[in-house]
């Protein structure tokens, strides 16, 4: 079958870095009035971004100032900091949803800023992690090898922010909050319908590190038992025995479009950018078809997987 050009850039990212396959919580609560709150910096480099904060921030200021309150009152009545205030109606902080609501109460805007919830709760999401959920929401097809960690969609809310505390340097508290939010919105992909195939290898390494510990582990592997029982997944693993494989210059990930395009990444090859010209997508195709074949077929997987699961 022909595969035709996709346009990507190095921004789409498949799997970007180690992070984006690195809140599971509330979007936080209030805090007294007269003191700040760690809400969510904006990205200066992500534009699209920092323009629909900035745009949600010029119509609260407007709203604000149309009530006749100024902006240490205004935050009073709300419940958060006149430095906050200042720095949401500037642009410069992403307002969290409570902020919102009750913005949208106190200036009687009549579920105007409410509506706001939506477009805000995109761009509190990491720029390059935003693009991967758009690619992810639009594939039919995606296969992905990974030699390290588990892929992000296969990851529990608990596996995912133990790993994504591994990473040095480590992210702060927020930014925490931020990459684990979406990742666990990616999930949303197991809803779709018509349901998207999708095919994982996976090294036995990745079932029996115990990252966040033993009980993380176990709950982690008990949902990918789960997953492998739905009829548009297949999670292969990989045995640490079987080392002949073209799978030893690591992650490999192809998604496929209802187009016939497609864009795909690796580690070792080309620089681990986003491609989508047919002769390289040709060459990960060709990689994966052989990790594939040499791993243990879905039900030996699964047999695998439980018997990992009854050793942990």
């Amino acid at each position: 079958m022909r595969v035709r050009t996709a346009k990507v850039t190095a921004a789409d990212g498949v799997e970007p870095g180690r992070g984006p396959d690195g809140g599971g919580g509330a979007d936080g609560v209030a805090v007294a009035a007269g003191t700040d709150e760690p809400g969510w910096e904006v990205d200066p480099e992500d534009e699209s971004g920092a323009a629909v904060v900035a745009t949600v921030g010029r119509q609260l200021k407007l709203r604000r100032e149309a009530a006749g309150m100024r902006a240490a009152e205004f935050g009073t009545a709300i419940g958060y900091g006149e430095d906050l205030v200042y720095k949401v109606e500037a642009g410069k902080r992403i307002p969290r949803a409570e902020y919102l609501d009750r913005a949208d109460e106190v200036l009687r805007a009549g579920g105007l800023i409410k509506a706001m919830k939506r477009d805000v709760a995109e761009v509190r999401y990491p720029k390059k992690v935003r693009d991967l959920a758009r690619l992810e929401a639009r594939a039919v097809e995606l296969l992905s090898y990974g030699n390290h960690n588990l892929h992000g969609l296969l990851q529990t809310e608990e596996y995912a922010s133990a790993l994504l505390e591994t990473r040095r340097p480590a992210y702060s508290p927020d930014e925490l909050e931020r990459m684990l939010a979406a990742r666990m919105a990616r999930r949303s992909i197991y809803e779709r319908l018509p349901a998207p195939e999708l095919s994982f290898v996976q090294e036995e390494v990745t079932l029996r590190r115990p990252i966040g510990g033993t009980m993380v582990l176990r709950r982690q592997l008990e949902r990918l038992l789960e997953l492998s029982r739905l009829r548009n997944v297949e999670i292969q693993v990989m045995p640490t025995s079987r080392g002949d494989h073209p799978g030893t210059g690591g992650r490999i990930q192809v998604l496929k479009f209802e187009d016939g395009s497609a864009v795909g990444r690796t580690d070792d090859e080309f620089a681990g950018r986003p491609v989508s010209e047919p002769k390289q997508l040709r060459l990960l195709e060709l990689r994966y078809g052989i990790i594939r074949s040499q791993a243990l077929t879905p039900r030996e997987s699964l047999a695998f997987i439980e018997q990992v699961l009854g050793e942990t």
